[in-house]
């Protein structure tokens, strides 16, 4: 039986909050470009409020957010720079914190219509490689679409030789009301579950989307789940936002957060899940020190 484990919060906002240099369309790399140093504060704020897995600030070294010049030419160390941050942030906090590296949707996030197969390799493995002897375990995060997820799973199978702990975590259609939980590509989690599973995931988790629609997903995977002979963690981390569209980019600026969702009201959400078997449970997009504190003082 798996004990609970609480991941981190949502990286931007609090580079911003913190006076990060921060624009689109680099998003939250530029300020690992220009200030490394405000990156490891969040850091250390989010294990002080009780985080034991933070995540590298990689999400954004893509060439969507970045660009491919500056892509070719510092993406791989910037990667290392941001799993650097985030181990100092951890030997000085004290604490027995992991390092989750951070791989995100290659495309754009929510933009499962932007995949092109073709350019996973030379997107993806700089970054793996950068990260690979400096993190704790993987998390594919932010993911709509199976073939995106199973083609990230291939190639980081190909250079873990140490086969670190693989997390895969999935965002959902919150737009619109579905027949049954959906990526945002329109596959099902029952299909986007069971292909994970069979690809030899330790952990699938659910993320950066309404904490309402959260709970169907968890039972969901719970249902795939059950009928394997796999020992497969669950976990979620919803984000802050209002419904995103189908055409949502990331490079428009920063999206409006939702008043109600407080650190107690993120709480009773959270509980639900754990009450489901969900083992890892963290904040994505907006959800900060604040609610993660809320989170380790109660659960």
């Amino acid at each position: 039986m798996h004990t609970l484990t609480i991941l981190d919060g949502g990286m931007g906002r609090e580079l911003a909050r913190l006076g990060a240099p921060f624009k689109q369309p680099e998003w939250s790399a530029l300020a690992m470009m220009e200030a490394p140093e405000i990156v490891k504060e969040v850091h250390k704020s989010f294990i002080a409020a009780g985080s034991r897995v933070i995540t590298t600030n990689s999400y954004s070294l893509v060439p969507f957010h970045i660009g491919e010049e500056v892509f070719k030419a510092r993406a791989a160390q910037l990667a290392r720079d941001s799993a650097r941050v985030a181990n100092e942030a951890v030997a000085e906090s004290g604490q027995a914190v992991r390092v989750a590296g951070s791989l995100a949707p290659l495309f754009g996030s929510y933009r499962a219509d932007l995949y092109q197969p073709e350019q996973v390799d030379n997107i993806a493995r700089p970054l793996i490689n950068a990260l690979n002897d400096h993190v704790d375990l993987w998390l594919n995060e932010t993911q709509s679409l199976i073939s995106e997820s199973l083609a990230m799973k291939a190639l980081v199978d190909e250079i873990d030789t140490q086969k670190k702990p693989y997390w895969v975590s999935f965002t959902l259609e919150d737009a619109f009301e579905t027949a049954e939980p959906c990526l945002r590509s329109g596959e099902t989690v029952a299909d986007a579950v069971l292909a994970m599973a069979n690809a030899g995931v330790d952990a699938i988790l659910f993320n950066c989307s309404q904490p309402e629609i959260i709970a169907d997903a968890i039972d969901v995977a719970n249902l795939v789940l059950t009928g394997l002979p796999l020992k497969i963690q669950i976990g979620a981390y919803a984000n802050a936002f209002p419904p995103q569209p189908k055409d949502a980019t990331a490079n428009e600026g920063l999206d409006e957060l939702r008043a109600d969702l407080t650190p107690d009201s993120y709480l009773v959400w959270v509980k639900k899940w754990q009450q489901q078997g969900a083992t890892l449970i963290g904040g994505c997009c907006g959800i900060g020190p604040d609610h993660i504190k809320a989170l380790a003082q109660n659960l």
